[in-house]
This record gives structure tokens, sequence and C-alpha cells, in this order.
């Protein structure tokens, strides 16, 4: 018969004492809690998580706020996570970035589809943000005048386009000037029409018609994302080929749509998201810059409009819609 000290044995009691308890804490520990200020491709930023080991339910919990196209709402929304005492906000837009700074000035935010965020206020500099907010930034500005090289190259024949922007945005104002200005040597004329909401589409389409638009620019926005497929099925009724950011836009009937690759904003955010779960500070990560970009193209769109896409453009397509 072995015998045992009674050290040993104290010893051996402990540990199966401690044991439960260490597994009941572990059992206990609480996911973390991750804000999202308007939901785009909530499962591409699900499956980015998951890709990095956090499981929803058990690692994380995906607080989702979505103003449905009504930016007004991002301040009540942004609060709202903020009295969740959630973890991190995501923030998909710049009226959303903006919104959760005003918010919170502790809770991490990681911003997308924002551009500017230095001239728009929002961080000190892009290699050292500062404060509470990092992320990618998308340098629309930039996006925005090759959407328009672009729309003009796959229809030659184009010569005005009409613009149509949200006022309520804050990075739309410095956009249009930036295509105001550089529209002239592409040999196009821009008609510039604003729309805060839906009720302003049949006129602003009217107004296009009246003064012999060609094609329509849609600024990419949360009150457009949301109200996409109304604007691509009023262009197509007006006869205009409609350009757009995100591929969501050509998905929903417009004719193309040009923006830094959605799948690879979402698995960067995701890193910026583990990185701050894990101890970093936001104001120390650098904020980065798209590095693919995404051309769509919908030929289904352009059968409907009688138009045929020049091949150079199809051959650069990521993606046609048939």
């Amino acid at each position: 018969m072995n015998h045992v000290s009674r050290r040993q044995y104290l010893l051996a009691a402990g540990v199966l004492l401690v044991a439960p308890i260490v597994a009941r804490a572990q059992t206990a520990t609480k996911p973390y809690r991750i804000g999202v200020l308007a939901a785009g491709r909530l499962k591409t930023l699900q499956q980015s998580l998951n890709d990095l080991g956090y499981v929803e339910g058990r690692d994380v919990v995906l607080e989702i706020r979505n103003p449905e196209g009504r930016s007004e709402l991002f301040d009540a929304l942004a609060l709202d996570l903020v009295r969740l005492k959630v973890d991190v906000i995501v923030a998909s837009n710049p009226n959303a970035v903006v919104s959760a700074k005003r918010a919170t000035a502790t809770i991490p935010i990681v911003m997308m589809h924002t551009p500017d965020p230095v001239q728009l206020g929002l961080v000190a500099s892009l290699a050292r943000p500062g404060g509470n907010i990092t992320g990618v930034t998308t340098l629309s500005a930039d996006l925005s005048i090759k959407q328009l090289e672009l729309l003009k190259e796959a229809v030659p024949r184009v010569s005005r386009v009409a613009l149509l922007w949200n006022p309520d945005n804050p990075w739309h104002p410095a956009t249009v000037k930036a295509l105001q200005a550089g529209s002239g040597s592409r040999g196009l004329r821009l008609q510039v029409l604003e729309a805060r909401g839906p009720e302003a589409f049949g006129g602003v389409f009217h107004a296009m018609t009246t003064a012999s638009a060609q094609a329509v620019l849609v600024l990419v926005d949360p009150m457009t994302f949301f109200n996409r497929r109304k604007l691509a099925d009023l262009a197509i009724q007006h006869r205009l080929p409609m350009m757009g950011g995100l591929p969501d836009y050509a998905e929903a009937g417009g004719l193309m749509s040009y923006w830094a690759d959605t799948t690879d904003v979402y698995r960067r955010v995701a890193s910026y998201v583990d990185r701050i779960l894990k101890g970093a500070k936001p104001g120390d990560l650098p904020i980065e810059q798209p590095t693919k970009f995404e051309l769509v193209a919908n030929l289904k769109t352009a059968k409907t409009l009688g138009i045929t896409i020049r091949q150079s453009v199809l051959l650069r397509a990521d993606r046609v819609i048939e």
C-alpha cells in the first residue's frame, strides 16, 4: 500500500478544491461587447472576427445599432452603446464616427469607410491618431474622382453627369469640390444635386432629366446606401447609368461601383478590434489606407439600358453581374 504524507494529501486536496473554482471563473468570464454603428455587411465582420478566433456568443457579443439610413439617429445610437459600456465601437461611416466621438472620449472607436479623418478633425494624424479613434480611411475624394473616370471610360458618350450628394454627410462638401475641380479636364460637366432623404429623389431625378443628364454618380452615404435599390430603380427608369461606391450599389442595380475592397477593410477592422481587446491603445495604432480596390460591373443593367460597357473596363472588373 502506498503511503501518502500529510503534506502531499493537503496539496492534492487543495488542487481538487481549487480546480472547480478556476473552472467556474473561466466559465463565468464575460464575452467582450462590441458596439457596431451602422452594420452594412455584418456577416463579413463576424467572419473576420471568427478568423481571429473570436466566436460570437462565447468570446464576443455584437451590439448592432443601425439607423436604417437616418443619419440624425447616430447620436442617440452612439449614446446607447456608451450606456451599455461596450468594450469597442466599430463605426462604419463618417457620420457614425463623429457621433461616437461626441458620445465618448474613452471607449476605443475603430472607424471604417471614413475619408480624411485628419481634415474632419477626428484624429491628430494618420501615423499617430491620438485619442480613442483609429481604423481604416478610404480616401474617398480620390475614389470618387476615379469613379467618374471609370464611368466616362465605360460609357464614352457621357459628357454630362448628375452628382447626387447629401449635405448632412461631413465629407461630401470637400468631395463635391474635388469633383467639380477635376471634371472639366475629363471632358465632363457636373450637375450637382443634393438630397437629404428619399423624399427628395423624385425632384432630383426630374431635375436630371430636365438638364439632359446622361449618367448619375451617387456619393456613398448611409442614406443613399439604405435607399440604393430605390436609386438604382429610378436611374434605370430615367435611362441613366448609375455609378456608386460600395459594391452594394451595383448589386442593387447600378451600372457600376468602385470602392476599397470591403472584405479587406473588414479584415483590417477586425485586426484593430483584436489588438485593442488585447490591450493596445487606439491612439497608438496608425490609421491604415486601403491597398485593394474592387470594380463591379452590372451587365444585366447595361442590357436593360441598351449600353455596351467598354471591354477595357470589363477586363479590369473584379466582378461582373450577369
